[in-house]
């Protein structure tokens, strides 16, 4: 968890509306208050070689925290999802690797159903606003959460980034997590689902490699699959990996360049759309 994943205490994200310019700093990462790295852990860490049993204390406090940090990002995605309902929003959570291909499956997937379905986006990334820019490109409202030294979007991002986008009702948002298969899988945004993204070559044992990531998705997109021929990968041993971790898991295999399986995908997608009116 955050506890190792490399977030800092003093993590600020920077909300940028694309449409407008507009940058937004006010938000300081929930981290900044409790997250398990405070002067105070690490004082306990400090001294763990000197006294045994005070490591202990170190690892509850640890726990503690963390506890206290996932408890308080529920709540409001709880809050972000009473909104996203009674605002007929679907909301999907994109999650991945870096350059397992999120963007260039959003590019595409904005182009091809634009005309049919209103689409707004959030990007996530530590820094930089060049995916929204891709995203912009492509003709689709976007606003940009820059998280610092932050390796997740959480829900309290989301919530003020909501209140800058501001959302049509009945729209289709995206939600581009920051690439990263750990801490974005325990930090509930408020999405109806989570779609993980795995491109073909990364390998085949990420489902098993990175277990809460697949168990926490509805959907795997295997992407890339026009790389196929040229790699040493077992698509079926990844398919196999993936259902067992996550028995109910649906797998759509496509290739965002070739544009094969996308129909599949802008399949579900409308699925999901006509089933939460």
């Amino acid at each position: 968890m955050c506890t190792t994943c490399g977030c800092s205490d003093d993590a600020a994200a920077k909300i940028t509306n694309m449409q407008s310019e507009k940058h937004d700093h006010s938000h300081e990462h929930d981290h900044h208050h409790e997250h398990p790295h405070s002067h105070e852990h690490e004082h306990i860490h400090d001294h763990d070689h000197h006294d045994h049993s005070h490591s202990h204390a170190a690892k509850s406090s640890t726990i503690t925290l963390e506890e206290k940090i996932l408890a308080k990002n529920d709540r409001l995605a709880e809050r972000n999802r009473g909104w996203f309902e009674g605002s007929d929003i679907l909301a999907l959570n994109l999650v991945s690797s870096p350059g397992a291909g999120k963007t260039a499956l959003l590019e595409r997937t904005i182009l091809d159903l634009k005309e049919q379905i209103d689409i707004v986006v959030m990007e996530g990334d530590q820094a930089t606003t060049n995916d929204a820019e891709r995203i912009k490109k492509a003709g689709c409202p976007v606003l940009q959460i820059n998280t610092g030294a932050g390796c997740h979007l959480d829900a309290e991002m989301i919530a003020s980034a909501l209140k800058e986008l501001k959302p049509a009702q009945g729209s289709l948002l995206f939600i581009e997590n920051v690439g990263n298969l750990v801490c974005p899988a325990l930090f509930d945004l408020g999405e109806k689902h989570k779609v993980v993204i795995l491109s073909v070559t990364e390998g085949e044992d990420k489902p098993v490699k990175y277990p809460h990531m697949f168990r926490a998705a509805e959907l795997m997109i295997l992407n890339k699959t026009d790389l196929l021929p040229y790699l040493n990968f077992d698509l079926e041993a990844c398919k196999k990996y993936a259902l067992s971790v996550n028995p109910h898991l649906k797998i759509i295999e496509v290739s965002v360049t070739k544009g094969t399986g996308l129909d599949t995908w802008y399949s579900w997608l409308k699925e999901q759309s006509q089933e939460r009116i």
